[in-house]
């Protein structure tokens, strides 16, 4: 669709520049951003508005068309079958044998690839997500990052971009403190080794119901102690170190099984404890640069004049805070991996967080500041509640996950139970139902999870676009070897939609990269089911008596499973051939 952009672009300004002289001649490069896709595909396939056009040219907009028009009649764009006027629009009608001729043509030669760019070629990307925090379950409220996370690498690696998935781990702070009272008044090796990250979070719940019990009578002797093993920790006691690495193997040990279903992997594990030593020195460039100073004690950079609260860099004892780790871990990855971009995937509950030490950074000098982009996203819950590690109160992504994938093994067994590979469909079925759903919606809105929503084969969901896809697989293994026909004068309208349709691959690839946004390719997907199952129903595929519109039909459908299948894959979700 690109390509047929840039013919119109092309055409209406050298239209422009005859009727009006080259003084006032459009530019051809301002036009393709400004074409719109009419509401009713009768008016045309294409509409060029002219209303902007009005003070400039001292015409009205029909006026301006109508002018237009005479000359774009007389001389059509490369691709453009017929040029028609409403109003203060141009409308272009596609000509047949360009879509099929180029368009579908273009999509069986580059396959999954059609979508694909370059302009990241040569340009490193490094993505900051997932990030638990170590000792703390796998829960719903971590979906978001992770898969918003790795649907924007997959995205910017399809654009040609290296790219970097940092895992930040949260396995530094107090809560550690915590965790090690915990577990030497009421756990044990063995009872933590069976129990894995379940035994630590009861221990967790445990320790903080305490405390708030004691600070109920206003004692505090709990929450003294925690404080104290957690100095312990920062100062290398031994026993206290050999604690925490042991935490962090059996929380990792348990995410790696998440991550796995999910099919997601990092290329870096460090966590804010891999930053430790590596504070002092942005502590120091702060100091050199007069922007820290001492508010109650502790070490603040005063951000009043960028109507922000003040970035705290270190508590009055003088240990760091979020701020500073963050700062040093930037620092780390611009001088290790040299990015064009760095991104962090976090709930939109810290954009301020992330506002005030992008802000810093800008303000220390370094010259990576406006390479830094935060993408925040909203809340989720079950059934209204929201979650919380400290009370206990979360509903873990695995059991999620199993809920999914019991429901689709059960309407396997019903609706086939003959198929093969039953396990890892619904498996496949299940996981993508849950990753479709939280994908589905604009990333920053919350998110109410309902799982019967979210498995209906009948919605906008993640099994209606994997049925789609088998759909597609079915038939051509049902047809067997045919020829790939990509020229054909005449085609119907619900061939000309689908073609359409996928013609807008690379458009929406790019769009979802300059927005941040994986929504933008999972309501595509739907887009794609829709217009396939349309023209399914519409049009007889292997049965057609005429070969040539066979062929060309199912070149159609092969180019559906190739675009959908990509779409699919680009934000995390399988498509098994059979369902």
């Amino acid at each position: 669709m690109e390509t047929i952009k840039y013919h119109i672009a092309q055409a209406i300004s050298e239209a422009s520049a005859k009727i009006w002289g080259e003084a006032l001649a459009i530019s051809a490069e301002s036009i393709p951003d400004s074409l719109e896709y009419p509401p009713d595909t009768s008016m045309g396939d294409l509409a060029f508005p002219c209303f902007k056009l009005s003070r400039t040219l001292r015409a009205a907009p029909p006026v301006i068309a109508n002018k237009l028009f005479a000359e774009l009649s007389a001389k059509r764009p490369e691709g453009i079958g017929e040029v028609r006027i409403k109003g203060g629009y141009l409308n272009f009608v596609i000509d047949n044998r360009y879509l099929s001729g180029k368009i579908v043509r273009e999509i069986i030669e580059k396959g999954a690839n059609f979508g694909a760019h370059t302009f990241g070629n040569g340009k490193t990307v490094v993505l900051d997500y997932s990030s638990p925090n170590v000792a703390k379950p796998f829960h719903i409220g971590h979906l978001g990052t992770t898969v918003i996370g790795h649907s924007l690498k997959l995205l910017h690696e399809y654009a040609g971009y290296t790219c970097i998935g940092i895992n930040h781990l949260g396995d530094w702070g107090t809560q550690f403190g915590k965790l090690i009272v915990a577990f030497h008044k009421w756990g044990n090796k063995e009872t933590v080794e069976q129990g894995g990250v379940d035994a630590l979070v009861a221990l967790y719940v445990r320790i903080n119901n305490e405390i708030e019990a004691e600070a109920a009578q206003g004692i505090t002797t709990l929450a003294d102690a925690a404080r104290a093993e957690f100095t312990k920790l920062e100062h290398g006691d031994e026993e206290n170190i050999a604690l925490w690495k042991w935490f962090k193997e059996i929380s990792l040990a348990e995410y790696e099984k998440t991550y796995k279903q999910l099919g997601i992997t990092f290329d870096s594990y460090n966590g804010e404890a891999f930053y430790t030593d590596k504070m002092p020195e942005q502590v120091q460039v702060l100091k050199d640069k007069n922007l820290m100073r001492i508010d109650n004690g502790a070490s603040i950079v005063d951000l009043s004049d960028y109507n922000m609260p003040p970035c705290l860099i270190l508590k009055s004892d003088g240990s760091t805070l979020y701020p500073t780790r963050d700062i040093a871990a930037a620092v780390y990855r611009d001088r290790n991996y040299h990015f064009d971009k760095c991104i962090y995937v976090t709930s939109a509950g810290q954009s301020l967080h992330f506002a005030q030490w992008f802000k810093v950074v800008d303000l220390m000098g370094y010259d990576f500041a406006d390479k830094l982009y935060h993408v925040p996203y909203g809340t989720v819950s079950i059934a209204g509640a929201k979650l919380a590690t400290r009370t206990g109160n979360v509903i873990l992504l695995r059991d999620l996950i199993a809920n999914a994938v019991d429901k689709c093994r059960a309407i396997i067994e019903e609706k086939n139970p003959s198929l093969e590979n039953k396990e890892e469909t619904a498996q496949a079925v299940g996981i993508g139902a849950i990753l479709f759903y939280y994908l589905y919606g604009n990333r920053v809105r919350d998110i109410n999870f309902i799982m019967d929503d979210a498995l209906d084969f009948n919605g906008n969901t993640g099994p209606y676009a994997q049925y789609t896809y088998a759909r597609t697989s079915g038939i051509l293994a049902k047809a067997g070897n045919f020829a790939d026909m990509t020229s054909v004068n005449e085609m119907t309208a619900t061939e000309r939609e689908l073609i359409k349709t996928l013609s807008l691959f690379p458009n929406k690839t790019k769009a979802a990269i300059d927005e941040m946004e994986p929504s933008v390719i999972t309501r595509y997907a739907i887009d794609i089911c829709n217009a396939f199952n349309r023209f399914y129903q519409e049009c007889p595929i292997i049965s057609c008596e005429n070969e040539e519109i066979r062929d060309f039909r199912l070149t159609l459908t092969k180019c559906v499973r190739d675009i959908l299948g990509r779409a699919l894959e680009l934000i995390c979700v399988k498509h098994p051939d059979k369902i």
